[in-house]
């Protein structure tokens, strides 16, 4: 009985050394497989406006506005309430960003606002909607986009 109770002391207590001291490699990795606004890479991502697709400067200049936001607020919302996030300043034209995460396909909507930007994204039958703060995107003329 005794020798049974220090060996799962034991064992919980090199579980408990384990686990409050995890590399960081191993800690860096749990944390971008949950966060919510994750980065996006170039080579995987595809943008489009309207039906036209970003390409070159633009895209990349796209991309690198969105990893450089701060998220403000996460909203809660259902599948199939995307549309809720249609302003009628901006005629509710979104950026489709189609990007992949590991072997999951991930599709963003980005909804641009005088004063923040919102963000759907959808992968694995899921929807999170959250806004975050980005100057540059934010002030992003939509008649350049298009051209």
């Amino acid at each position: 009985m005794s020798t049974t109770a220090l060996i799962l002391t034991a064992l919980f207590g090199l579980f408990k050394i384990l686990v409050t001291c995890l590399p960081t490699g191993a800690v860096e990795r749990l944390i971008r497989k949950y966060e919510m606004h994750a980065k996006l890479s170039e080579e995987k991502t595809t943008i489009t406006l309207d039906g036209v697709r970003l390409e070159g400067e633009e895209k990349a200049q796209v991309i690198h506005e969105f990893n450089e936001a701060a998220v403000l607020k996460k909203y809660y919302i259902f599948p199939g309430n995307e549309s809720l996030f249609l302003h009628p300043e901006n005629g509710g034209i979104p950026f489709v960003v189609d990007t992949k995460r590991g072997r999951k396909a991930v599709r963003l909507f980005v909804y641009r606002y005088d004063d923040h930007v919102d963000v759907v994204k959808q992968y694995n039958n899921k929807v999170i909607a959250y806004s975050v703060c980005s100057d540059s995107l934010q002030k992003r003329s939509m008649t350049a986009d298009l051209i």
